[in-house]
This record gives structure tokens, C-alpha cells and sequence, in this order.
């Protein structure tokens, strides 16, 4: 049986939703009501405490369970918390990671990078046990063992530079993703342009994907030196546009002076506007 999305299942199950019921859906014995709820209250960030209080019980379920094992509400229920805001979900996003569920996982390691919680980077770091040697894919299923693109990606994100020797060796990983995900990193982690310049050298590759990939992965970074080479790259505005965005915000200080902005800040906008 094929999991439907939440945006199918609200499709086939139109009806208005408030924030209140929509926490009081998460209590409901009609596990297809908890699971659009879960997903309801991320989409529409839905930060009251009570929220957050039953999203965090929901990364616990035991009944909402596929044939495979999989856990869709708590997947939802992770993918909200880290759209929210709120630090009370680290610990249970955290636990997260030990789920038997890849998904789960992958979308715990996604939502500590947004919440940005570096006391999670222990157990990020132990989905890295093995290095490349282990990191195949599960036989049977569409994935790795590990979420490695979603776990590095947070590592680099909550600054955890004990991580380095860890995320280094999957530069030389066979599948470019987790590459570009360990170059993003490293970036972060050291500022070497080394690892932008790898980055860079995608958006000349074949792969229109892969180019998107890094492209928001550029963006991400602040790679300033990307600026052009973004502008030109072989995909569609839109991301490209997404990425220079990227480069701005790292460029703007935080608190902006209209009369004082940085060339590179400027080059960057005249960049956008060509591409409007």
C-alpha cells in the first residue's frame, strides 16, 4: 500500500481547518486525521504551545505503522517541529534519530538543522559511524542506511566542526548528492573555498538535477564567489534566483542600512534583476 501524501489526502478530505482543531485532530482515533493534522500545523506554522506539545507526543506514535514499518505521523509530526520554531522539540527530534524509520530520521536530522540545536550533534554524528565503507543502499529500498545528505547538512549547519574528520571522507562518496552535502558542509565548517569551488563545478556538469542541487546548496553557504557562476548556470531562473537570494542574505548585515551596502551586496542584486 502506497502511503498518501498529506497534500492528497487534504485534496480528498477538503474541509477548513482552525489551529484548535487541528491540535484536537492529533487526539483523534482516525489515524488519516492525526496524519493531515501533523502536516496541517507545520504548513501553517502553527507555533501555539499546545501545538508543539502534541507534535512533540506525536514523534511517540505507536499506531499510526505501514506494512513496512514506516511511521508516517511521526514523520509529519518531525517535519512540523522543525518549521516551528520552538527549541522544546529538540530532545524528542533528537530520539528521532534512533527511529527505525529512514524518513523519520531523515526528517528529524532536517528539522535540528532549522531549529539549529548543536547539542544534537552527537547523535547526528553517530549516523556517520562506519564513513563511506557502510553508507550503501538498503537492499530493496530506495535509500541508504542513513539520511547522510539530511545529517551532514545539519552538522555543517549547527557549526559541528568536531565533525570534520567525519564528514571529510564523503567528498568521495558514489552518490553526488551526499558529495555535494559533505562539500556544504565542509564550507561551512572551515570556509575554505575549496569546497565552494566544488560546488561550482556541478553547475557544469550534465545532471540539470544535480545543478539545482548545488545551486541551493551555493546558496545556502553564501558562497560569494558563486555569484556569477550561479547567474549562468543551466537551470531554470527560479533556482537560480533562490541561490543569489542565498548570497544576499549572507551579505546583508543584520541590521540593514540602505546608504551602506557592500559592493558584493550590489553585484549580487544586479545579478537578480537580470534574471527577473
Amino acid at each position: 500500500m502506497i502511503e498518501p501524501s498529506a497534500e492528497e489526502y487534504a485534496a480528498e478530505n477538503a474541509s477548513p481547518l482552525t489551529p484548535e482543531q487541528a491540535i484536537a485532530n492529533l487526539q483523534s482515533l482516525d489515524l488519516g486525521l492525526r496524519y493531515y493534522a501533523a502536516w496541517w500545523l507545520g504548513k501553517f506554522q502553527v507555533s501555539q504551545p499546545a501545538a508543539v506539545d502534541a507534535l512533540i507526543a506525536a514523534l511517540e506514535d505507536e499506531a499510526d505503522i505501514t506494512e513496512l514499518g514506516g511511521y508516517p505521523l511521526r514523520r509529519n509530526a518531525a517535519r512540523a517541529l522543525g518549521k516551528l520554531g520552538d527549541r522544546r522539540a529538540v530532545p524528542g527530534l533528537i530520539k528521532c534519530l534512533e527511529c527505525s524509520d529512514f524518513y523519520v530520521r531523515e526528517a528529524a536530522a532536517q528539522s535540528l538543522e532549522m531549529l539549529r540545536a548543536t547539542t544534537a550533534a552527537p547523535a547526528l554524528m553517530q549516523l556517520l559511524d562506519g564513513g563511506v565503507a557502510v553508507a550503501v543502499q538498503v537492499p530493496g529500498r530506495p535509500h541508504l542506511i542513513q539520511p547522510y545528505e539530511a545529517v551532514l547538512e545539519a552538522l555543517g549547519a549547527i557549526g559541528a566542526t568536531e565533525a570534520i574528520h567525519l564528514i571529510e571522507p564523503f567528498l568521495e562518496h558514489s552518490v553526488p548528492r551526499v558529495q555535494c552535502a559533505a562539500a556544504r558542509a565542509m564550507y561551512q565548517l572551515t570556509q575554505n573555498p575549496a569546497y565552494g569551488e566544488h560546488l561550482v563545478k556541478i553547475l557544469d556538469g550534465n545532471d540539470l538535477k544535480l545543478r539545482r542541487v548545488a545551486l541551493g546548496d551555493l546558496g545556502a553557504i553564501g558562497y560569494i564567489e558563486a555569484a556569477d557562476a550561479i547567474a549562468n548556470a543551466k537551470a531554470e531562473n527560479s533556482f537560480k534566483l533562490i541561490a543569489l537570494k542565498g548570497l544576499l542574505e549572507h551579505q546583508l548585515p543584520e541590521e540593514f542600512d540602505a546608504f551602506c551596502i557592500a559592493d558584493d551586496a550590489i553585484r549580487v542584486m544586479n545579478l537578480m534583476d537580470s534574471l527577473l
